[in-house]
């Protein structure tokens, strides 16, 4: 006898079409949905969705079918009904003008789409830098139960008798080749051995470090930052990840609210592993979804406390493969456990500590290390203030050249990636190795801030073997990158910051110690150039139309993790 249809606002009869006769809507829904050979007992099963964000255009997610499939079978077995969905993908190297332009997009499509559809819990799939951010962002604002699911790293490679991984050895060995120091045929072999694999960089760039947040975080199954995208321990994770979907979906679990502590945990994390300054403009997004804002102070007092533990590129040696085998973030958090919070539960139904206390011992690995015997004692990550950046910056001092953290040089202006482009490499532009490279333009409304911070070493000064100089932007780098490197300057230039104000030859101080970045020029010379109103003449990425249009009106600033306004909740 055929299964009567579900009443309940769960499962399949959630969220039904409004015809003004919800019968006749639940009836049509079943009814569509049955073509795809499902029966009434399938029907009556609560539901989990999940998103499918395979594209051939990002190989970071070119084990989606893989992960979907176990996934699936893992949600069966609690009983439930899997149901896969597509959102977008983005890929850092394939999306223009920049993934993060897009990622509030993604974010609004993830919202809608667990909102438009019927399910009682989701699993969110994704890796590449944007993917998860914009996924956690959208299911935190549709308040569905939720699980992430990262894709997982690629595996590294050799090249030349060395270790080689994407993409900090990529930016290496270009840097190499600007330099004259590969030649064409070397570079182009190199190309050929950086990506051995599908999954995300195998560093700690933002990706991964975004996957190690969100396990902190309490948001994924354990395990889930770390194991290779090409490994039997990912595939069995995404299995984990629908199980734990599913007892959510059912309510044996009980989603858990995101607050002050969790996000504290990802903090402390971040610092910990040596993570991407990228990652500080995603949770600042995720964070003002649930009407919380980052406090500068309050993070530079965690960092001062914080040791950087864990060895692996671009602030260190390693990469991911190593940090899976020697325990993954787990082993993390047993090192720094007096200054998390461990008892908070997490979508599997456990809690940190009980993941601690399921922790086998380990043979001592150089990859994750104590905190007698830290990378770096502290501070692995700094907010800056000052005249140049009064809403914010932010530096890496672990992948810096320690030589340059207490520096004042000489302004090199650059008025967007255009004119860097013409003038950079040019053998009579006027710049010596301790000046100081500024390239403005690059915010978020400027030109949707990309990645483009990590500002190449001029040509004339690389084949002098200058390999660092102290570089400032007010857009991103990659999280794979590496170098002297002041980001996220914010107010942005193009919105009439100060860092419109600099001029070639202006003296700039940078100072770590202090947390501080200043411009060396007098107040009334300032007030006379505000008149000028320079920031009218760099580059704006608004469009007339479209969702170009929406980004110009909406998009905030890196503090606001440069989401949209009326997408943030109100604290």
């Amino acid at each position: 006898m055929a299964a009567s249809p579900v009443q309940a606002s769960t499962g399949l009869s959630a969220g039904t079409v409004n015809y003004g006769d919800r019968e006749f809507a639940l009836f049509l829904r079943r009814a569509f949905i049955k073509g795809a050979g499902l029966s009434d007992e399938d029907l009556a099963k609560p539901i989990v969705g999940i998103i499918d964000t395979g594209s051939d255009f990002n190989p970071c997610h070119g084990n989606a079918p893989q992960l979907i499939e176990a996934v699936k079978r893992g949600v069966m077995m609690q009983g439930a009904l899997p149901v896969v969905f597509p959102t977008i993908s983005l890929h850092e190297s394939f999306a223009a003008p920049t993934s993060l332009y897009l990622r509030n997009l993604m974010s609004i499509d993830t919202e809608e789409m667990i909102k438009a559809q019927p399910m009682d819990a989701v699993v969110v799939i994704g890796g590449c830098d944007k993917t998860i951010p914009a996924q956690v962002m959208g299911a935190l604002s549709a308040g569905r139960p939720f699980v992430v699911l990262p894709t997982g790293p690629m595996l590294s490679s050799r090249w030349q008798g060395e270790r080689v991984g994407a993409c900090t050895d990529c930016r290496r060995l270009w840097a190499d080749f600007r330099a004259g120091r590969l030649t064409q045929a070397q570079i182009d072999d190199a190309n050929n051995h950086l990506v051995p694999s599908v999954g995300t960089c195998s560093v700690m760039g933002t990706a991964s470090t975004m996957a190690c947040m969100v396990e902190a975080m309490g948001l994924t199954v354990p395990g889930a930052a770390s194991a290779p995208a090409v490994s039997a321990d990912r595939i069995r994770i995404a299995e984990r990840s629908g199980y734990a979907a599913a007892r959510l979906a059912k309510g044996e679990v009980v989603m858990p609210p995101l607050g002050e502590k969790q996000l504290h945990n990802a903090l402390a994390t971040l610092l910990a592993i040596g993570g991407s300054t990228n990652a500080l403009v995603h949770l600042a997004a995720i964070m003002g979804r649930i009407g919380i804002r980052l406090d500068p102070q309050a993070f530079n007092a965690l960092a001062d406390q914080v040791p950087v533990l864990v060895d692996l590129k671009p602030g260190g040696e390693g990469y991911m493969p190593d940090f899976h085998e020697a325990g993954g973030l787990i082993r993390v958090v047993s090192e720094l456990q007096e200054k998390m919070v461990l008892d908070l539960p997490t979508v599997f139904g456990d809690t940190l500590q009980q993941r601690l206390n399921g922790l086998s011992a380990m043979v001592a690995a150089e990859v994750i290390r104590s905190q007698a015997n830290p990378i770096y004692p502290s501070g692995g990550l700094r907010w800056l203030s000052g005249n140049l950046a009064p809403s914010g910056a932010v530096i890496k001092p672990v992948a810096a050249s320690k030589n340059l953290l207490e520096h004042t040089g000489r302004a090199v202006v650059f008025d967007g990636l255009e004119d860097m482009a013409r003038r950079l490499d040019d053998p009579a532009l006027d710049v010596n190795a301790d000046d100081v490279l500024v390239l403005r333009g690059i915010g978020p409304k400027g030109a949707g801030m990309p990645e483009a911070g990590l500002i190449p070493i001029p040509k004339k000064l690389a084949s002098q073997g200058v390999r660092d100089m102290v570089r400032l932007s007010d857009g991103r780098m990659s999280g794979t990158a590496y170098g002297t490197i002041v980001l996220h300057i914010s107010p942005e230039a193009a919105a009439a910051g100060p860092l419109s104000l600099v001029r070639n030859g202006d003296k700039i101080r940078l100072s770590v110690r202090e947390a501080s970045l200043n411009l060396l020029v007098d107040s009334e010379t300032l007030a006379a150039r505000e008149k000028e109103s320079w920031h009218e003449h760099l580059p704006q990425l608004a469009q007339e139309r479209g969702y170009g249009r929406l980004h110009a009106q909406e998009v905030l600033q890196a503090e606001d993790g440069c989401d949209f306004r009326f997408l943030r909740k109100t604290p």
